[in-house]
């Protein structure tokens, strides 16, 4: 993958025969596998972030499970995504079609196995009945969201916010009696709240 590549010259200032120079291949074989420069794009950041080598987060501790989820971070080549994501970043901001994609790939793991974890704890009876997943995901991936914007970089870790988060999303909507659940139904850390698709 030429990810070393991208990362010093950027994506608009990568040629594809640049790539194929660098992989030691002709051009045909890059299109061969990949479509386009973003089909290539995505699978790099795919590889450079274990997006097709997550660990399995279904150990039967639902909190825990999702604390899990919501911090997990790939520490190889944390130093190559640094210098590379300037340049997505820029990119996809030019190219809403890809920064679409990129968002999608990106979060669909972790989405993916938030709702089957939701799902589990509603099933075990550990969260409500009529919890709304699709506003939960919103309310367990902003928190992460927000470290991510304010506190990447510095010595606060995802592990710390996603805790407490988690821990507030268990004290709204956990059952009374499971663990750490304690939700009056209809209130959220004591206020009222609303689901997505109330009038």
């Amino acid at each position: 993958m030429p990810l070393a590549l991208f990362a010093e010259r950027g994506i608009e200032g990568t040629s594809m025969d640049a790539v194929a120079e660098h992989s030691g291949v002709s051009k045909a074989t890059i299109y061969k596998h990949w479509a386009d420069k973003d089909a290539l794009i995505l699978e790099v950041m795919a590889d450079m972030n274990g997006l097709n080598s997550r660990p399995s987060f279904d150990t039967g501790h639902t909190r825990e499970d999702v604390c899990s989820v919501l911090s997990y971070r790939p520490e190889v080549g944390l130093e190559m995504r640094q210098k590379f994501m300037p340049h997505c970043i820029a990119y996809s901001a030019r190219n809403p079609e890809f920064g679409l994609a990129w968002r999608n790939m990106m979060m669909g793991p972790a989405r993916r196995e938030l709702r089957h974890l939701l799902t589990v704890g509603i099933k075990k009876c550990e969260l409500t009945a009529d919890l709304d997943i699709e506003n939960s995901l919103a309310l367990l991936l902003g928190p992460i969201l927000y470290w991510f914007i304010f506190f990447k970089g510095t010595e606060e870790k995802p592990g710390a916010l996603a805790a407490r988060a988690v821990d507030a999303f268990w004290r709204a909507f956990g059952v009374v009696g499971s663990r750490r659940g304690r939700r009056s139904s209809g209130r959220l850390n004591g206020l009222p709240f609303k689901k997505l698709n109330d009038p």
